[in-house]
């Protein structure tokens, strides 16, 4: 398998499986039955939409199995073996930025970044900034938006 390794937490890892247990069986399963209602309704395939609209979930639905199945192979399991007070994949850290408002993020791997829901890459700008960071250092990121500066105030 060619790529770099893919560093994911126990959730991560288990919501990438879980995602393609589910496209494996319920949802290939769904597709072929709407292939075979398509081909059914239609004297020819050329001429009907619901076959082809089928046919196209269907390559989409394999690429993304595909795509699952690559980074699951790729991936290595991260467990937190580092000191508790040292930000790393999987720690939950509280920043305050320069005007005092304070966020919370958890640091995950790439695939489970939702930076809406607090989860940020390890590879995003202040992901890498966090990282083998204490409690009270001074963080500076720099992001395509300009640098910023941040007081790390927990790590958990």
């Amino acid at each position: 398998m060619v790529g770099r390794v893919i560093f994911m937490t126990p959730e991560g890892l288990k919501k990438l499986e879980e995602e393609l247990e589910y496209l494996s069986t319920v949802k290939r399963y769904e597709v072929a039955r709407q292939i075979h209602e398509a081909m059914d309704e239609g004297d020819e395939a050329d001429d009907n939409v619901a076959y082809e609209v089928a046919k196209n979930e269907q390559a989409f639905l394999e690429g993304r199995i595909r795509e699952i199945e690559e980074k699951l192979a790729r991936s290595r399991l991260v467990e937190m073996t580092g000191p508790a007070d040292v930000a790393q994949i999987g720690s939950t850290v509280v920043l305050r930025d320069e005007l005092g408002k304070e966020e919370t993020f958890r640091i995950v791997g790439p695939t489970e970044a939702n930076p809406r829901a607090g989860l940020i890459s390890y590879e995003s700008p202040t992901g890498t900034a966090l990282l083998n960071q204490k409690a009270g250092d001074e963080i500076q990121v720099n992001a395509p938006g300009g640098i910023f500066r941040y007081i790390l105030l927990s790590v958990g």
